[in-house]
């Protein structure tokens, strides 16, 4: 079977250096084996150097937003890039960059691609680049939700017109993204190489969830040792997501995996912006195995060739907005097999997903 061809979302709001990055990909001999697929809101289209600089591997949709109306839209390019290849039409792909509309939330394109069969068969996710304008990136997402999403779910934070930001703005920018996204070190775009920039196979999931864990030990402190706070910091707090941390020390066997995420994205799907983390298994532990989800949707699993770090067990980020973290933690303890008071064990659960008290509708 044919190696699935890794697929990038680039994302940021409008203004935030999209189009510029992209004219970079298609300009690095490097990038010779990636089609990148643009989406333009409404009827403008993308600027005339980078019309005149695409290939065949370049596809432009402007019928309108990525994430709502071009779904469709999206999932027949990327079926009809998939037929081209297949019948010699299309040189081979090693990877798929799609570059979203600024106005796109990121959480349903990711849904889309993750639900449809032959797209998950052929194509996998490598990861979510989101650009952030460093002069107007801390009023767009105090603004905006869709911008607060795009952070949120990246795997990649890229700060562009950081030359334009003073210093103060570009501190205060940078504690607002460290409370959507914990454990996520903004990059600058100007300085990596397009390569580095959308390529996001070796991230270390792990160091983002122990940064997001120290993160939520010291939000809860600061927040029951304090009566008030300056306007600013209480906006980044209401703007912030959910995120928690699951770990375990020790290998997960394959149905256990499965039944857990199994009944999380049944019970806590529709809170859930994105899932993602690495996961020893019994079977094969000498391989990390990578899970990957938003919302209710799954991607398929996969596995890296080997783990990143010394760190085994199992480690997964679940980044989301209204979840219940007791319902979560009893439901993992209860499928890795730790005991906990009050909690039922998982044959409980798997007769009865709700046993957990305290689980919210």
């Amino acid at each position: 079977m044919a190696a699935k061809i890794a697929l990038t979302l680039v994302t940021g709001f409008l203004g935030a250096g999209k189009t510029t990055l992209i004219n970079r990909l298609l300009r690095d001999p490097a990038l010779s084996d990636t089609a990148v697929i643009v989406n333009e809101f409404g009827a403008v289209g993308i600027d005339h150097l980078l019309v005149e600089e695409a290939s065949d591997g370049v596809i432009e949709l402007s019928d309108g937003c990525l994430c709502c109306t071009v779904r469709g839209a999206l999932v027949d390019t990327l079926l009809g890039l998939d037929e081209r290849l297949s019948d010699g039409r299309a040189d081979a792909l090693k990877r798929v960059v799609i570059e979203t509309t600024g106005l796109a939330d990121p959480v349903p394109v990711l849904q889309a691609l993750a639900a449809h069969p032959a797209l998950a068969a052929r194509f996998r996710l490598d990861g979510v680049v989101t650009l952030v304008d460093a002069v107007h990136g801390l009023e767009t997402l105090k603004a905006h939700e869709e911008a607060r999403h795009q952070v949120a779910v990246a795997d990649r934070l890229l700060l562009t017109k950081v030359d334009m930001a003073d210093a103060a703005t570009l501190s205060r920018l940078k504690a607002q993204l460290a409370t959507l996204a914990p454990g996520l070190e903004p990059l600058i775009a100007a300085e990596l190489e397009p390569v580095a920039v959308i390529d996001c196979s070796a991230l270390d999931i792990g160091a983002r969830a122990a940064e997001a864990m120290r993160h939520h030990h010291t939000h809860e402190h600061h927040h029951h040792g304090h009566d008030h706070h300056d306007h600013d910091h209480d906006h980044a707090h209401s703007a912030a997501f959910d995120t928690i941390l699951l770990t375990h020390d020790r290998p997960i066997g394959g149905a256990a995996l499965e039944g857990f995420l199994d009944l999380l994205r049944s019970q806590c799907g529709a809170q859930i912006l994105r899932l993602k983390g690495l996961v020893e298994l019994v079977e094969n532990p000498e391989r990390p195995l990578v899970v990957q989800g938003v919302r209710q949707v799954l991607h398929e699993p996969r596995w890296l060739p080997a783990w990143p770090d010394e760190t085994r067990g199992v480690r997964l980020v679940i980044i989301g907005a209204g979840l219940d973290e007791t319902y979560i933690r009893g439901l993992f303890s209860a499928f890795v097999g730790e005991a906990r008071v009050d909690t039922p064990d998982r044959a409980a659960l798997e007769d009865n997903p709700l046993a957990i008290a305290g689980f919210r509708h």
